[in-house]
């Protein structure tokens, strides 16, 4: 049997790997239209930064460790320029000599990866106009910052991080992973960075209260964030400078320009191949990852994946996913019936010291589908107890159904522990648990990891306190009329309160009580929701009718925001 796989990076490389050691017979052959294959992309920006000094530490394992290790005959910078379906051929053409070769196929395997949005724009190939996908990418912008850095400074060539003249501008377009990766690390050389994104929030998959904490983060570290600002026009400036111009009008001067606009998937191989694509623009593909053609199979970015909370399509462009599609493949290849069950979107960024991530659905997509079972809740743990040095507050959403409980979606922004209560929580939704799981789930505790509750169990309990109707909720964005009641103490309210509260502090609320309307609903507000929650059980139990606004003032003032 022969195999030949397109693309060497992320699934085509997991599936070479892996049908190697289902098959030690097989004949493999995969083919890199780069000069490298299974180099980590998702380190480029910090290639690009310095954090990661040498190219090679980029390559996680090279055309040699594939044909010594796996005896896969593996070509780098190989292009394919045409496919033959019904011959089951692939015309190969080196990209150093130009010559033309034609290889027979038992099975084909299409991972081409996914370009960056490089849209039409008047400009936009302009020299200093860059996208970040390749290690040859991330050289090129490390060689135009060294030049620039050394002109800058005076000298004739950039060696370590000298005084500049004057500080160097960067503009990057778009608030995805790439565009506030490159962000950080040009801010990290001495660059003064402003980020343009297009729509009102940045990373598109987190709702936008929670992309308000990130928002704020950056700006916080050095990042001038601006929101609905759409690149229309870039232009040469003097002195070989850049000039960024947005629709609204504004004007953003530039020594170097990223584009972080967003991937779409290639698709030129399914258009030689005559196999189906999605409605998405990806190759459609089934559980098995094969395509409209039964010999065919494609894997990675260029793959539209099934979102398994929503069962719609979608275009996920992950490290994980694409490697386990890698894998899946192969042992289908070899007879065995695996199966790819879809993906959630668990990911997670980081920038400045500090964390968001998130897993499963967010608000917005049920909204859109017209999906109204649903509830969340905000909470604000410490990242590990409280008494222990060093602990700071996690900003978490959790979302979960009405109905039954069952988590749909999480979301957390923070200093410390963010990717390991994502993690959690992300395993509980691929197994569909609920809040009532949550409740009961035994994580590690040690003062300075965690605490005897953790957020997770902390979500389970406030959910279902909710569900059981121990506690109702309500949101700052639909307070209604309600009696506002804040249990805070007095000196906190010196700090912030919002007018027309009345304060009783929760210590003395038992002995207050005939200073609150029995026939008003109360709203109870606190810092973070959690002494709310104590005095709206107190007046419950006390024939008042209330119910706790969730997330207290420290979700007010990021709702206050948008």
């Amino acid at each position: 049997m022969k195999v030949i796989i397109v693309g060497g990076v992320a699934g085509g490389a997991s599936c070479a790997a892996r049908l190697r050691r289902l098959d030690e017979d097989a004949e493999i052959l995969m083919v890199e239209r780069g000069p490298y294959v299974s180099y980590a992309n998702c380190g480029l920006p910090y290639y690009i930064g310095g954090v990661i000094e040498k190219k090679s530490n980029l390559l996680v394992a090279t055309a040699d460790t594939f044909r010594d290790m796996f005896n896969v005959d593996a070509r780098i910078d190989c292009e394919v320029v045409g496919i033959d379906a019904a011959a089951r051929t692939v015309q190969l053409k080196d990209g150093k000599s130009g010559a033309l070769t034609t290889e027979h196929y038992d099975k084909l395997v299409l991972s081409p990866g996914a370009a960056p949005i490089r849209p039409p724009l008047p400009g936009i190939d302009l020299p200093g106009i860059f996208g970040v996908r390749t290690v040859p990418d991330a050289s090129q912008i490390r060689d135009w910052i060294d030049e620039r850095r050394g002109r800058a400074s005076g000298m004739d060539t950039y060696s370590g991080f000298q005084a500049l003249e004057r500080q160097l501008r960067a503009v990057v377009v778009g608030g995805g992973f790439i565009g506030i990766e490159t962000a950080e690390n040009l801010v990290g050389l001495g660059f003064e960075v402003t980020l343009l994104q297009r729509g009102g929030q940045i990373m598109g998959p987190l709702d936008p209260e929670m992309a308000r904490y990130l928002e704020r983060h950056l700006d916080k570290h050095g990042v001038q964030v601006k929101l609905n600002a759409a690149a229309s026009e870039f232009r040469q400036a003097e002195g070989g400078a850049l000039e960024v111009l947005t629709a609204t009008g504004d004007a953003y001067p530039a020594d170097i320009v990223i584009l972080g606009i967003g991937v779409k998937p290639e698709t030129a191989l399914a258009e030689m191949a005559g196999v189906e694509v999605g409605k998405l623009g990806g190759f459609r593909v089934d559980d098995q990852c094969r395509t409209s053609d039964p010999d065919i199979f494609a894997v990675g970015d260029a793959v539209e994946k099934v979102d398994c909370m929503t069962g719609e399509a979608s275009l996920v462009a992950l490290a994980g996913p694409a490697n386990r599609q890698g894998r899946i493949v192969a042992d289908v290849i070899c007879g065995r019936d695996s199966r790819f069950r879809g993906t959630q979107g668990t990911a997670i960024l980081g920038a400045f010291g500090g964390a968001v991530a998130w897993t499963g659905v967010n608000e917005k997509t049920l909204v859109r589908l017209g999906d109204d079972d649903f509830e969340k809740i905000y909470l604000y743990p410490n990242s590990h107890a409280g008494y222990y040095p060093g602990a700071t507050l996690l900003a978490m959403k959790v979302i979960f159904r009405k109905s039954d409980g069952r988590l749909l979606g999480a979301q957390a922004v923070g200093r410390e522990g963010v990717d390991k209560r994502i993690d959690a929580l992300a395993m509980a939704i691929q197994l569909g648990g609920t809040v009532y799981d949550l409740e009961e789930c035994e994580l590690c505790y040690a003062p300075q990891f965690g605490m005897a509750k953790s957020p997770p169990n902390f979500a389970g309990m406030v959910g279902a306190n909710l569900l059981r109707g121990d506690v109702g909720l309500v949101h700052w964005d639909s307070l209604g009329d309600g009696f506002l009641l804040d249990v805070r103490h007095p000196e906190e309210l010196a700090v912030e309160q919002l007018p027309g509260v009345v304060n009783i502090p929760v210590d003395e609320l038992r002995g207050r009580l005939d200073e609150l309307p029995r026939d008003r609903e109360i709203l109870v507000i606190c810092r973070s929701g959690q002494r709310a929650y104590y005095a709206t059980r107190i007046l419950m139990q006390n024939g008042f009718t209330a119910r706790t606004v969730a997330g207290g003032m420290l979700s007010h003032e990021i709702f206050a925001t948008l």
